[in-house]
């Protein structure tokens, strides 16, 4: 097979060296070691048809690869396969501004797309910190949420057009980009968040919208998860809220010491609340002043910054967006979990609980996107401690922190897929007939089992 590799991509683009291997055979998981056989750098559509074609003759594994930002082991190759990259497929497509449309090749990075829309007056939404870095197949594939899924939805809801190669290496152009189209089975929805178990992702057409109106960004101290939930519900009444995060008092202190940023208040709190929100008027103004100040009356906020510049804004921001890569350096193992907005402080709770009884000796950095439910639990691995060992102990801590989740109607994983890492628990929320069904639908359109194998469940 190798030599049939070579004679389609040639030597430059079919890569065997140790660093290629090691960099390309992982993502930003640190818990499982790389070990491709060969990294593939097709330019082409058909290029991947042909590699599919070969991978099913020679019984080789393929495991699509993007940005490789992912955080549950999705993008691992760890046994053997051949890592399957587009990052030479970039392709973006002029913006389409009467249909407020793109289309992009799977390889394109995020942040680039969003700028495509920028200048044509629009904007792309699906919006995280790794934009710069992810690529829109990777993005799709995990249905990627990020900081403003309380006012723009998941990237599910802005794909209209897929076009995916399965594992027999058939391409398949799912939806077209069209609005409307009710003709039976949307196979698209099943392609987003199926993080390459099915088949790989080759083009995307995406919806694009108007841009929000001077958005601006208050920070709120608040001492208690109950009393952060009465500002969520007071910001959603009286706001256009684009964004409501928030993050631990650990969290800002590792920011703020690792990049020499100044916190933005003397007294330190339990919680801070991030709001981002559309500024329209004067009036839109006086009611945020107003709303903190309702807040503070009633003792939920103690404490509140509010941005009056771009510049303001985006140095609130980092107070949350530099945190996952400033906790890098820990080894951190995470927890992505979600329940329904009004569950989240029951589910806090309840975690805090249980991390408060396995994990005391340790430190525990909580952040993530309260206005949608998603929680981020992060137990930083002690200097000293084996990899391997930090792993099985938090491992073994998981089975307890997910029948919380569980409890409560909630997911295990809500927006960094399944992977390899929470493989073992994914019965914690699904049943044991859909995950019979998912497997079903695999060997449909992936009948030898080619694409990302031992992802998400085992076949």
């Amino acid at each position: 097979m190798g030599i049939s590799l070579i004679e389609l991509l040639g030597h430059e683009r079919f890569l065997t060296d140790s660093h290629s291997l090691e960099h390309y055979g992982r993502d930003w998981t640190r818990f499982v070691a790389p070990a491709p056989s060969g990294v593939l750098l097709p330019n082409s559509i058909g290029e991947i048809q042909a590699i599919v074609h070969l991978a099913r003759q020679y019984g080789a594994k393929l495991v699509p690869s993007g940005g490789r930002t992912g955080l549950s082991g999705g993008a691992m190759a760890a046994g053997g396969e051949l890592v399957l990259s587009l990052e030479r497929m970039r392709k973006i497509s002029p913006v389409n501004k009467a249909g407020r449309s793109v289309t992009c090749e799977a390889g394109a990075i995020t942040a680039q797309i969003q700028q495509a829309a920028v200048e044509e007056g629009l904007t792309y939404p699906v919006d995280f910190a790794s934009s710069g870095s992810s690529q829109i197949g990777g993005n799709i594939a995990t249905n990627a949420g990020g900081i403003q899924v309380i006012r723009y939805g998941m990237t599910r809801d802005w794909v209209t057009g897929l076009k995916v190669v399965t594992g027999t290496g058939e391409l398949l152009d799912l939806n077209h980009g069209l609005i409307k189209n009710n003709t039976g089975l949307d196979f698209r929805h099943l392609f987003i968040g199926s993080e390459g178990i099915l088949g790989v992702i080759v083009e995307a057409t995406l919806a694009l919208t108007h841009p929000p109106t001077n958005p601006r960004v208050m920070v709120l101290g608040v001492q208690s998860m109950p009393a952060l939930m009465e500002v969520l519900a007071n910001c959603q009444a009286k706001l256009s809220v684009l964004a409501f995060e928030f993050f631990s008092d650990l969290a800002l202190e590792k920011v703020t010491a690792a990049h020499s940023i100044l916190p933005p208040f003397q007294e330190r709190f339990p919680y801070y609340a991030l709001v981002e929100f559309e500024c329209t008027s004067t009036a839109a103004e006086t009611q945020a002043l107003e709303l903190v100040e309702a807040c503070m009356a009633a003792g939920w906020v103690k404490g509140a910054v509010i941005s009056q510049n771009e510049s303001q804004r985006r140095s609130l921001w980092r107070l949350r967006e530099d945190i996952s890569e400033t906790i890098a350096q820990w080894t951190p193992y995470k927890n992505d979990i979600s329940t329904t907005v009004q569950q989240a402080p029951e589910l806090l709770s309840s975690v805090d609980a249980l991390v408060a009884q396995h994990y005391a000796d340790l430190e525990v950095v909580w952040y993530g996107h309260i206005g949608d439910g998603n929680l981020h639990l992060n137990i930083l691995k002690p200097d000293g401690v084996s990899v391997d060992d930090f792993q099985e102990r938090c491992k073994a801590v998981s089975a307890h922190i997910f029948t919380a989740v569980q409890n409560l109607g909630g997911s295990i994983s809500a927006e960094h897929g399944v992977g390899l890492l929470k493989k073992d628990f994914l019965h914690f929320s699904r049943d044991e007939a859909e995950i019979s069904l998912m497997r079903g639908i695999k060997a449909q359109f992936d009948p030898d089992g080619i694409f990302n194998p031992g992802k998400v469940f085992d076949a």
